[in-house]
């Protein structure tokens, strides 16, 4: 149970972490990596799940957090896992070669938070070697899966020969993935896109058929369509039918309803969701308890609040702690304004035809709820604001109130008096480059 009530409409917070059960530890020889002797002894792969079909039982009926440049922060990840139950969520992508290195931005990004239950660690590398050794330093930090990015975009990425750069060759791809399939101590799954420029998904999924991996996540779309084309679920669900490697289905998913009809009629063993949880982080708590959860704008407060503390918990509550913390906090709140009731009763018609996520509203009233701008409470208008501006003051006010209700107060002052000069703004901006910003592969 979460910060969302099942059975009543007012906000609790559940302060305490769930507990993770510790598993066995693998014995694997001894080496050096990033100056350091390990011993793969010591690696505990918590809870251990000792084979990949094990694994991929696992992840049967799952929803599964992407993951998300930026989005998959420390503090995020904690906040779907103790408050809205994620079962399985991933590190951003990391380079493993600077991992192993001992990089002190890559070891951070895959820092696990206890309140995570099944955690993976996703890496971009074109080697086996460093591959092996990357998995086992996962291993080391708590990872009970590691995933090899081939499907990232950004030319960071795909200048190296990583990420989707991966798919030109399915074959070499093939001796890549289980090289290090066989020779680390935890499952591994293989992330890929439907193809670079042109769609040869169906030669990649085949040449994965015997690596030794636990599954295959597929997002919908080319390297090069990023998220300007709607996901290809029917081709995703083709592939399912045809592979005998689990196929997590990826892209276009943000409504209960339309979570639940890619679960039931794919064929996929999973479904991986990226921006719709970063709209809306209680999505895991909507599909674990299959229930729609329409949270007001002051449920949604303490939501926000609640990830401030977070990132205080983690980053320091200082100023130190804040200025680290402003890389992300505002970022989220662009993601947190696109936010809208969609009931299944009023919308599951519209997202047969195109993905809510992808809808662009013409105003921050639902119409088809009978919503006005007029009659929108302020703070709720406040909350919808996508407003750069908006979202700096709003960050300002969630860092520093001491309670819940101060910061309802005073994000509903600043609604009453600024809101309607923010909105004019956020139509002035034009578009936005937030997808990319919160890329996945």
């Amino acid at each position: 149970m979460g910060i969302l009530n099942h059975s009543h409409s007012h906000i609790y917070c559940n302060s305490a972490l769930k507990s993770v059960p510790q598993g066995s530890r693998h014995v694997h020889g001894t080496g050096r990596l990033g100056g350091r002797v390990y011993a793969s002894s010591d690696v505990s792969s918590s809870p251990s799940y000792g084979n990949q079909s094990e694994f991929s039982e696992q992840l049967k009926g799952k929803l599964i957090l992407a993951p998300l440049t930026r989005g998959n922060n420390l503090p995020f990840r904690r906040l779907v896992s103790e408050d809205f139950s994620a079962p399985i969520t991933m590190s951003e992508m990391v380079f493993a070669r600077y991992l192993i290195k001992g990089k002190t931005r890559e070891n951070a990004l895959i820092r696990r938070s206890d309140a995570e239950k099944v955690y993976g660690v996703q890496i971009a590398t074109k080697t086996i070697d460093e591959g092996v050794k990357s998995g086992i330093l996962a291993a080391e930090q708590g990872a009970q899966f590691l995933d090899l990015n081939c499907g990232c975009p950004i030319y960071e990425a795909t200048r190296r020969g990583l990420g989707s750069t991966l798919l030109k060759k399915p074959t070499k791809l093939a001796r890549l993935v289980r090289g290090i399939a066989s020779d680390i101590p935890i499952p591994m799954t293989v992330k890929v896109r439907i193809g670079i420029d042109s769609i040869n998904v169906e030669k990649v999924v085949d040449a994965l058929q015997d690596c030794g991996i636990a599954a295959i996540s597929i997002h919908g779309r080319t390297a090069q369509q990023r998220y300007k084309k709607s996901a290809d679920w029917e081709l995703i669900r083709d592939i399912a039918k045809q592979s005998s490697v689990p196929i997590i289905g990826n892209g276009d998913v943000l409504a209960l309803h339309e979570i639940r009809n890619r679960m039931d009629n794919f064929g996929c063993t999973g479904v991986m969701i990226g921006r719709g949880a970063l709209t809306k982080p209680w999505v895991f708590q909507e599909v674990e308890e299959n229930r729609e959860i329409l949270p007001s704008a002051e449920e949604r407060v303490v939501i926000y609040r609640k990830l401030v503390q977070y990132m205080k918990d983690h980053f320091g509550d200082d100023d130190y702690g804040k200025r680290k913390s402003w890389y992300f906090l505002p970022w989220h709140l662009g993601f947190f304004c696109r936010y809208r009731p969609l009931p299944e009763a009023q919308y599951a018609h519209m997202s047969d035809t195109q993905p809510l996520i992808s809808t662009r509203w013409d105003s921050v009233a639902a119409e088809e709820l009978g919503e006005t701008v007029d009659t929108l409470p302020p703070l709720e208008r406040l909350l919808r604001c996508e407003s750069t501006e908006a979202h700096e003051v709003m960050s300002h006010i969630l860092w520093d109130s001491e309670s819940d209700e101060t910061a309802i107060e005073r994000l509903t002052q600043e609604a009453k008096e600024h809101v309607v000069e923010w909105e004019e703004a956020a139509k002035g901006r034009g578009g936005d480059d937030q997808e990319d910003k919160a890329v996945e592969g």
